[in-house]
C-alpha cells in the first residue's frame, strides 16, 4: 500500500513539474455544461488562428485524482495544432464541484456523451488515461455512433484487467494520506469548494474497490478502431490485455488480414511514466487518428 500510495503522489510531482517544461496554452472556450444532474467542467483548444468548429474534434479523459492540466498538458499544445481538442473534468475532479451521486463508468460514460450534445458534437475519437480510459471504453459500448476512433492509454475495461497488487492497493488508503500533498495542492488551486476534499478521497476510494467489467463480449463489438499504448510494468496484466486486443480483431500472423485496431508496449515503463512519454504518445496518436 504504502509502495502505491508514493507511486500516486511521485505522479503529482511529475506532472506538476512537466507542466513549466512544456509549451503552456490557454483554452480557447471552457465553462460548465449540465449533465444528469452535475455540472461538468469542460475546456476546448482550437487549431492556431481558427475561433469556428474546425477540427476534428478529439475528447480527452483524464486519470483517477488528476486535472486537465495534470493529465494532458504537455499532450493538448501538440494535438491542437491540427485537432480540436475538448477535455474534460469528471466529476468531483479539478474544476467540476463534488457531488454525492453514486461514481460509475457507467454514469460517466453517460457525462461524455451528454457533454457532447452540451457542445453540439455528433460524434469524436476519444482518448482516455487509466480511469479515463476504463470510462473510454465504457463510453464506445454505451454510445458506439458517438465514436470515430477509441485510444486507451494504460488502462482496461474490468477490474481482472490490472493486477492484483493494484487492486489490493487501495483497501488501506485513508483520506488523510493525501493531506500536505501535490495533489490536494491541485486540488486546491481550481476546486469550487475546497472543503470537499476529503469527501472526494472517500468517495474516489470506495470507486477504486468497486468491481467493474464491461464485457468481453461488448468489447468484441466494438467496430471503431482502437488503440491501446500499455508500459511493459505499468500494472496491467498483460495476458489479459492480449485477450482483449484479441477481441478487437488482434493478435494475427501477416499471412492474415491486418487488423483496424493496433497495440503499443513501450518498453521500460510503468503507469507513471509511461505518461510521461510525450513524443512516444504522440507519435502513436497522431498515426493512428490521422
Amino acid at each position: 500500500m504504502k509502495k502505491l500510495l508514493k507511486a500516486i503522489l511521485l505522479t503529482a510531482i511529475m506532472f506538476t513539474a512537466s507542466q513549466s517544461d512544456g509549451q503552456q496554452i490557454k483554452p480557447s472556450g471552457s465553462g460548465y455544461a449540465p449533465v444528469n444532474g452535475i455540472q461538468i467542467y469542460y475546456e476546448v483548444y482550437l487549431p492556431t488562428g481558427q475561433t469556428g468548429g474546425e477540427g476534428k474534434p478529439l475528447i480527452l479523459l483524464h486519470g483517477a485524482f488528476y486535472t486537465i492540466d495534470m493529465n494532458w498538458s504537455q499532450l493538448i499544445p501538440e494535438l491542437s495544432k491540427t485537432r480540436k481538442v475538448i477535455a474534460l473534468e469528471m466529476q468531483g475532479h479539478g474544476h467540476t464541484p463534488f457531488s454525492s451521486r453514486e461514481l460509475s463508468i457507467t454514469t460517466l460514460a453517460s457525462d461524455v456523451e451528454k457533454l457532447m450534445d452540451y457542445l453540439k458534437i455528433d460524434s469524436a475519437d476519444v482518448a482516455g488515461y487509466s480511469m479515463g480510459g476504463s470510462v473510454a471504453y465504457q463510453f464506445a459500448v454505451q454510445s458506439p455512433k458517438r465514436l470515430r476512433k477509441l485510444v486507451i492509454i494504460s488502462s482496461t475495461y474490468k477490474t481482472n484487467g490490472w493486477l492484483p497488487i493494484v487492486n489490493n492497493a487501495f483497501k488501506d488508503f485513508k483520506p488523510e494520506f493525501f493531506d500536505n500533498t501535490p495533489l490536494k495542492t491541485a486540488y486546491d488551486a481550481v476546486a469550487p469548494d475546497k472543503t470537499k476534499w476529503r469527501k472526494f478521497l472517500a468517495q474516489m476510494f470506495a470507486f477504486a474497490q468497486t468491481p467493474f467489467d464491461v464485457g468481453d463480449s461488448n468489447i468484441a463489438k466494438i467496430t471503431a478502431p482502437v488503440l491501446i499504448i500499455a508500459g511493459d510494468n505499468d500494472g496491467l496484466d498483460k495476458i489479459e490485455l492480449m485477450k482483449t486486443y484479441k477481441l478487437l480483431g488482434g493478435g494475427v500472423s501477416d499471412l492474415d488480414p491486418q487488423p483496424k485496431s493496433e497495440l503499443a508496449i513501450v518498453p521500460s515503463q510503468g503507469h507513471v511514466s509511461l505518461m510521461m512519454q510525450t513524443t512516444t504518445i504522440l507519435n502513436y496518436m497522431n498515426n493512428f487518428l490521422k
